[in-house]
């Protein structure tokens, strides 16, 4: 009797998928001030959305540097991470693609007006979850309400789950 299967050979180089599926890796930060959570408005594809602050993680940048980065970019907020909320994992609408979305809990730190917001955000406000909802159709993805939703269920990941290596290996 076999425990387990032998094995199966690997692919020749002619026989390998001419390319390797991969899907947009994200972050976002949800950044509560009381009953209140930060939000851009931002254009996208021509029309306009909202959004908590959120990008994609650059080459060679950790989770964590990614999403500070993309608040303070979007919005002129200095924030500090607190916690891990969720991993989330969705097809989007707006281009089709597999987005993998690591989404923090942030701590508001301090805020420079006349910082310059990248091009495509309009501005940055604070509202209520009540308020996020109302917006409905021109939320940018479920996944806005979805992390907030679990932010206030109480859903806290410790950071330390997730690790940086630089390039020789090193964390």
């Amino acid at each position: 009797m076999t425990l387990f299967p032998a094995p199966r050979s690997r692919m020749s180089a002619a026989s390998a998928p001419a390319e390797v599926w991969r899907p947009h890796v994200t972050v976002a930060c949800v950044v509560a001030d009381g009953g209140r959570f930060l939000m851009v408005e931002e254009e996208v594809n021509g029309r306009l959305a909202w959004n908590q602050p959120a990008g994609h993680l650059e080459d060679g940048e950790s989770l964590a540097a990614a999403a500070r980065r993309e608040t303070l970019e979007e919005t002129g907020w200095t924030v500090e991470l607190q916690h891990l909320i969720g991993v989330h994992q969705w097809r989007s609408t707006e281009h089709g693609d597999a987005v993998i979305r690591f989404s923090f809990a942030a701590r508001a730190l301090g805020h420079d007006p006349q910082r310059a917001l990248d091009t495509d955000i309009r501005r940055a406000v604070w509202l209520s979850r009540a308020e996020i909802a109302a917006l409905g159709e021109r939320l940018r993805s479920p996944m806005i309400l979805h992390s907030i939703d679990l932010w206030l269920a109480g859903q806290r990941l410790p950071l330390g789950v997730l690790n940086h290596l630089s390039e020789d290996g090193k964390p």
